[in-house]
């Protein structure tokens, strides 16, 4: 078995008893296999099981729930407030690509939900990171004013959820609860 038709990519060979066959993942859309008999047993061959993508891998999650909510008919069948929930503590537990990914889904979530469908409170720790990141930029005068990724689409995510709070006139509300007493104590003294 191999990704490619020359057999050169990727390759998978079998032979014997079923228990030397292992699980194996193949890049891509295409399978090619080759079967080929000894001729010495009278068995009926082979069979094996070929399933697209790998469920539980971050990546198949990511474009299944992109894909949902970027279809207006699903939309109102999804649970928005637990698949919040449950992306919020991803993107809090992820580093790299698939943290700017769970943001991004959030992103979506946030633009797509049509009423109080989501604890934008649960941003906190996410908050706390971008505030984090904005004071050492700020510190930091002698680093040129680009923002690393992980900066811009926190800086997006919170312009977004601010003017979707202030729609829904609960901006107050959101932003004591993201910040800490200590925070709104210093932001009051300057």
């Amino acid at each position: 078995m191999s990704s490619s038709s020359d057999f050169q990519q990727d390759r998978h060979s079998f032979s014997g008893s079923p228990q030397k066959w292992n699980d194996f993942e193949l890049p891509g859309d295409t399978l090619y296999y080759r079967f080929t008999s000894d001729m010495s047993n009278t068995e009926w061959g082979y069979k094996f099981t070929v399933t697209a993508g790998h469920l539980g891998r971050f990546q198949t999650g990511f474009e299944i729930l992109k894909q949902m909510l970027s279809e207006e008919r699903v939309l109102p069948h999804l649970p928005l407030a637990k698949i919040w929930e449950w992306q919020v503590g991803v993107a809090c537990r992820q580093t790299g690509h698939q943290r700017l990914k769970a943001i991004h889904l959030l992103l979506k979530i946030v633009q797509c939900s049509t009423q109080r469908d989501c604890d934008l409170t649960l941003l906190k720790p996410l908050w706390q990171l971008f505030t984090h990141m904005e004071n050492n930029l700020c510190h930091d005068m002698t680093k040129p004013g680009i923002l690393l990724p992980l900066h811009r689409a926190l800086a997006e995510l919170f312009f977004v959820t601010e003017n979707r709070v202030t729609e829904l006139g609960s901006l107050q509300e959101y932003l004591l609860a993201l910040n800490t007493e200590d925070h709104l104590h210093r932001c009051t003294a300057q």
